[in-house]
């Protein structure tokens, strides 16, 4: 390939990303916007909330009960009778109510969820909906965006107590089962490091993890195009693109975690 080529395509790629930041930017505004008028959606923001949460929330438990048991087992062995095997109860509180909880529910519902609602969205737009509700006068934003931006925040927030506590109980559950210590140990670790601003921080990235999943892929799906098959490149990139602004979102609350706690 030729210079000029190759400056030809690099050119295309950041045209092409600066006009998806424009777009991006201007659902955001619009969204933000929509949110205060609540009252026009309440009822489907219920529903969406509902739905994201019913039929969630036995792959939270399941993979919140997985990653609690594990970090019980790991943090285990890695102590090798060198330090109090109380500090298992602090490890695994420590690691889901700061991490493991809300990040690994984000990214089973960005799994479930957000796959839904690109592929859902994309439709619409491929099917020409999304210009049958602006030619009828209705705002897409308020019909479809807001909705699902504020279920996912409710939704979420439930989601992560629940991911939490299955967590706990099962690190509890293995470590009195799998390694050499007691109930008494292991409550005397949780007990130890536990304090409100690890429970707040958790609380806190559930509603912003909620947004992300819901907004993100919104707009990949408002973006769809190319038919059938291009309603099943939604569903991948939506799932993508989510997961990918999860964890950098999450290394940008870790040291606002870090300066407060």
């Amino acid at each position: 390939m030729s210079v000029s080529g190759w400056l030809q395509r690099v050119g295309r790629k950041v045209l092409a990303a600066v006009q998806h930041a424009g777009h991006f930017g201007i659902l955001l505004v619009a969204t933000m916007a929509a949110l205060p008028q609540i009252r026009r959606y309440w009822p489907a923001a219920v529903g969406h909330a509902k739905r994201i949460g019913v039929d969630g929330i036995a792959l939270v438990i399941v993979v919140g009960g997985l990653s609690g048991s594990l970090l019980a087992q790991q943090t285990g062995y890695q102590l090798s009778n060198a330090l109090p095997m109380s500090l298992v109860g602090s490890g695994v509180v420590a690691g889901m109510l700061t991490e493991l909880g809300p990040v690994l529910t984000a990214i089973v519902i960005a799994g479930r969820t957000g796959a839904g609602i690109g592929a859902e969205l994309g439709t619409m737009k491929v099917t020409d909906q999304i210009d049958a509700l602006v030619t009828l006068g209705r705002d897409p934003v308020v019909e479809l965006v807001a909705p699902r931006v504020v279920g996912g925040i409710i939704a979420m927030i439930p989601l992560v107590i629940i991911a939490n506590f299955v967590g706990i109980f099962a690190g509890w559950f293995t470590a009195v089962s799998v390694l050499p210590m007691t109930t008494a140990e292991y409550v005397q670790g949780a007990r130890s490091y536990y304090h409100s601003a690890a429970l707040i921080f958790s609380l806190v990235k559930a509603p912003i993890f909620g947004f992300t999943i819901t907004f993100v892929a919104c707009y990949i799906g408002l973006r769809a195009e190319g038919g059938a098959a291009g309603v099943g490149r939604t569903a991948t990139a939506a799932v993508v693109a989510i997961i990918v602004a999860i964890m950098v979102l999450d290394v940008i609350l870790a040291p606002v975690y870090n300066a407060v706690a």
